[in-house]
């Protein structure tokens, strides 16, 4: 694991809480470009920690879905059932974008590859 020196206060203005995907996701107050190696490193390290926690999200949302999808099945009243298929329709989409935000990273370090290596 690479040992980061980067401010810590920095580097937290560099996320933001997601309420809806559930996880911090990258806002770079400062162009990536423009970031120094230690900074990118630090960005890159917060981002790997904040990733492995992804598969958890998407398989508690996968949870929610089957949770939900049981409940339809057994629901007679036609508005809830348009209810929780909008509910399910919903976290589908929470898990397609954590799965686009989870596959990030590997275009950060690649662009850092070309632009150093």
């Amino acid at each position: 694991m690479i040992q980061v020196k980067a401010d810590d206060a920095w580097l937290e203005t560099q996320f933001v809480w997601d309420g809806r995907l559930g996880i911090p996701l990258p806002r770079f107050v400062v162009p990536w470009d423009e970031m120094d190696a230690e900074k990118r490193a630090a960005v890159v390290e917060r981002w790997e920690a904040v990733r492995g926690r992804i598969p958890d999200a998407i398989m508690a949302r996968e949870a929610d879905i089957r949770r939900m999808l049981d409940d339809m099945f057994e629901e007679e009243d036609f508005g809830r059932c348009c209810s929780l298929n909008g509910e399910i329709a919903e976290a589908a989409s929470v898990i397609h974008d954590l799965q686009i935000w989870y596959r990030t990273q590997q275009d950060l370090e690649e662009e850092d590859i070309k632009r150093h290596g």
